[in-house]
C-alpha cells in the first residue's frame, strides 16, 4: 500500500500499486466504493496486465483518510487525487474510472491535464441530476439534509443498497458519503459533459448495453468521445462481466 499527503490539514490518499510499465494507469472507484475491491480483477487481466497500475481510493473513501472537514466536490477530490499522483510521480497517465470517479477523472483531465494522456470513463453521471428519495444512489442521499443523514438516514440507506455495495460504503466516512453524494447528483459548473466535450485527450465512454441508448451520444460523439456499449451487465460492468469490460478497456486504451 502507498500513501501521500494530499491537503494542508495532512489528510492522507493510498492505494495499491503494482509494477509494471509506464505510461501509469490509473483506476479510480465511484460513490461509496474501493477501487482495490472494484479494480483488482481487471487490472491484472491479461489484456490490461504489465503496466505500472494504481488503484486509488479517493478521500474518504476506503483505505484513504475520512477528513470532516473537507467539502468533497469533484473539484476538490479531483485536486487531492492530482496532489497523489504527483507524489506518487505519475504523469501522462491512462485513467479508467467508474461512476462518481468517472466524474472526478474529468474533472482532473480538465484542471491537471498534464496528469492524463487517456480517459477510459465507466458509466459516470456527465449532467445534474436532481434528488430522488428512496432511490439507491447519490440523488437517493441527496435527498436528505446533511443532518438527517448523519443522524440515521445513512442506516436506512444501508438497508435500500444492500449488502454487496454496503461492503464498501461501509468504509466510507458518512460525512465523506453524503458530500460526495450530493457534489455528484449537483455536477459542476461547466458540467462533467461539457467538460468531457471539450478535453483534447482520446476519451471512451462505456455504458451498459441494456440500458439502452446512451442520451447525448451523438454530440459526444461529434466532441470525438468514443461511446461503447458494453453488454451482459449493470451500471458495475467491470464487476458484472470482467471479460466485456478489459475487452471494451484495452480496446479503448488501444486507439
Amino acid at each position: 500500500m502507498r500513501t501521500a499527503t494530499v491537503t494542508p490539514e495532512g489528510d492522507r490518499m493510498r492505494w495499491v500499486e503494482f509494477e509494471g510499465a509506464e505510461p501509469a494507469r490509473v483506476y479510480v472507484h465511484g460513490l461509496g466504493s474501493s477501487a482495490p475491491a472494484y479494480f483488482a480483477a481487471a487490472a491484472v487481466h491479461p489484456l490490461l496486465a504489465g503496466r505500472r497500475s494504481l488503484l486509488v481510493d479517493l478521500l474518504g473513501h476506503g483505505l484513504s483518510d475520512r477528513p470532516t472537514g473537507f467539502d468533497y466536490s469533484l473539484e476538490s477530490h479531483a485536486d487531492a487525487l492530482a496532489a497523489a499522483l504527483t507524489a506518487a510521480r505519475v504523469s501522462g497517465a491512462e485513467v479508467i474510472a467508474h461512476s462518481m470517479g468517472g466524474s472526478v477523472a474529468v474533472v482532473l483531465a480538465d484542471r491537471h491535464p498534464h496528469l492524463v494522456s487517456r480517459l477510459v470513463v465507466v458509466d459516470a453521471n456527465l449532467d445534474p441530476t436532481p434528488p430522488r428519495p428512496g432511490w439507491p444512489g447519490s440523488v437517493g442521499i441527496a435527498a436528505y439534509t446533511e443532518e438527517e443523514f448523519l443522524a440515521g438516514g445513512w442506516a436506512e440507506f444501508a438497508e435500500l443498497v444492500g449488502p454487496h455495495w454496503w461492503s464498501t460504503m461501509r468504509l466510507t466516512g458518512r460525512e465523506a458519503l453524503y458530500r460526495s453524494a450530493v457534489h455528484s447528483a449537483g455536477n459542476t459548473s461547466p458540467t462533467v459533459r461539457e467538460r468531457l466535450g471539450t478535453l483534447s485527450v482520446p476519451r471512451t465512454f462505456l455504458f451498459p448495453e441494456a440500458d439502452g441508448p446512451l442520451p447525448g451520444a451523438d454530440a459526444l460523439t461529434a466532441a470525438g468521445v468514443s461511446v461503447v456499449a458494453v453488454p451482459d451487465c449493470a451500471h458495475n460492468i467491470m464487476l458484472d462481466n470482467p471479460e466485456g469490460f478489459a475487452r471494451a478497456a484495452a480496446a479503448a486504451l488501444a486507439e
